[in-house]
């Protein structure tokens, strides 16, 4: 199932507390390996791919607000009842699909199991997610997630469901709304908190943005931010690959500043007068959907898959497209988001590249 055809930003990775290698780790989940091609991935692989490294670890222990403003603190429901968390978006239509599904769950089993609608939080506003509440009649408490459950359960697809059993560890992670997600419900509804404390080897925690210098391109090239040379700005462009198409009917304004943003890109790259990387994001995307990409647009400017989602936190990114301007000594000076992206070049001085 193809984000442009069926579905579809922010972005995130996942840690374990106890593990030495959770960097390599969280690429390796993630789908990215420079100079490995990886084979085009089903919504359902992508889930799974997840579920490997999250099922059996401890689920994140974490406060949430909804968007009416209650707090949901799971620290103090695991022990107490099971936990379905479905990540989802309001551009998303195999989200859209299963509300369905997902309401009728929360109809029948929310007195059993605790259920939070979790918002990715990419290219959305607190009064879309509302007006998309309404229009479809959602009961369930909706999440807009701050960055911090993406990035602990290593979000790559939506609709993605996890399920934590009532000893708050994760048990199921899935992405079709179909009989192994129903058994699983059922099972978990059951389930049965154990007498004796258990500590978990692994936990699922958020990580915190950390400062990017640089980049590795699909060519393999590392690509710092700061001009080598002392001269130059640099621009990131910060997109998902499948913007420019699947988003051309949800989000027809989003899809065209995306396919904007790419042609900028390209003609700065020609001139010569500014640094410019685009930076795609992992949701939906892994090294072969970035190589059609690339191939099919004939992008001129070096792309590198943010598969781990270091690059969208640090540099504080939640929507598609954004473009990031760096200033020579790798400090940012300035971005564009949505509509301010028809200013990006106009903003740039192609005579003396060092100012804006």
């Amino acid at each position: 199932m193809r984000p442009w055809l069926f579905a579809a930003a922010a972005l995130a990775l996942y840690g374990f507390n106890h593990s030495s290698d959770a960097a390599q780790e969280r690429q390796t989940a993630a789908g990215q390996t420079v100079g490995m091609e990886t084979p085009k991935e089903t919504g359902d692989e992508r889930a799974q791919a997840v579920g490997k490294f999250l099922i059996g670890a401890h689920a994140p222990m974490l406060s949430l607000t909804t968007i009416d403003g209650k707090t949901i603190d799971l620290t103090k429901v695991y022990g107490e009842k099971p936990v379905y968390l479905k990540f989802w978006a309001t551009w998303c239509v195999p989200c859209l699909q299963q509300m369905p599904h997902f309401e009728h769950a929360y109809e029948t089993l929310g007195n059993d199991i605790t259920i939070v609608a979790v918002n990715t939080n990419f290219n959305e506003t607190p009064e879309g997610v509302k007006v998309y509440r309404e229009r479809h009649g959602l009961k369930m408490p909706i999440v807009m997630d701050d960055g911090r459950l993406a990035s602990a359960l290593n979000l790559r697809v939506t609709p993605t469901h996890i399920l934590v059993d009532r000893n708050g560890k994760m048990v199921f992670v899935g992405h079709s709304a179909d009989h192994e997600l129903d058994e699983a419900l059922q099972k978990l509804k059951s389930s049965v908190a154990s007498t004796r404390t258990e500590t978990a080897e692994r936990a699922a925690v958020p990580v915190a943005p950390a400062p990017q210098t640089a980049a590795v391109t699909s060519a393999g090239d590392r690509f710092p931010f700061a001009d080598p040379e002392g001269h130059k700005l640099t621009a990131l462009i910060f997109f998902v690959p499948w913007c420019e198409d699947y988003l051309r009917t949800t989000q027809p304004d989003a899809s065209s500043q995306c396919r904007n943003a790419r042609q900028q890109g390209d003609r700065l790259a020609t001139t010569g007068s500014v640094r410019v990387i685009g930076v795609a994001s992992g949701l939906w995307t892994n090294t072969a959907d970035l190589t059609a990409y690339k191939t099919q647009n004939r992008v001129a400017i070096p792309l590198t898959l943010d598969a781990s989602g270091d690059l969208f936190r640090a540099f504080r990114v939640t929507r598609s497209p954004t473009i990031v301007v760096i200033s020579p000594d790798g400090r940012e000076v300035r971005r564009y988001i949505g509509s301010d992206i028809e200013r990006f070049t106009q903003s740039v001085q192609p005579v003396n590249g060092d100012r804006l």
